[in-house]
C-alpha cells in the first residue's frame, strides 16, 4: 500500500520544477495520486477494511485541497497536472 523510495523519487524528478523541489503542488498531487491508486486497488479486494477506507478518503481530500489551490493560483498548471495524471474525465 505504500510507495517505494524509488517510485517516489521518480515522481519527484518527473513533476518537479527544479532540483530539490519536493514541495510544489504538482509533486505532492502526483505522489498522492499514486498512493490513492494503490489504496483503491487494495480496497477492491478488501471491501471491509474500514481503516484503509478512512485513510483513502483523507488522501483524496488532501489532493482535492491541493488541486483547488493550484486552480486558484495558476489555472494553466492545474490543467497541465490533471491532464498528465488523468485525474478528471
Amino acid at each position: 500500500m505504500t510507495i517505494t523510495k524509488e517510485r517516489k523519487q521518480e515522481l519527484i524528478t518527473e513533476y518537479s520544477h527544479n532540483d530539490g523541489d519536493t514541495g510544489s503542488p504538482e509533486v505532492q498531487i502526483a505522489i498522492l495520486t499514486t498512493r490513492i491508486n494503490n489504496l483503491t486497488e487494495h480496497m477492491r479486494t478488501h471491501k471491509k477494511d474500514y481503516a484503509s477506507r478512512r485513510g483513502l478518503l483523507a488522501l483524496v481530500s488532501r489532493r482535492r485541497r491541493l488541486l483547488d489551490y493550484l486552480r486558484r493560483v495558476n489555472p494553466q498548471r492545474y490543467l497541465d497536472i490533471i491532464g498528465r495524471l488523468g485525474i478528471r474525465k
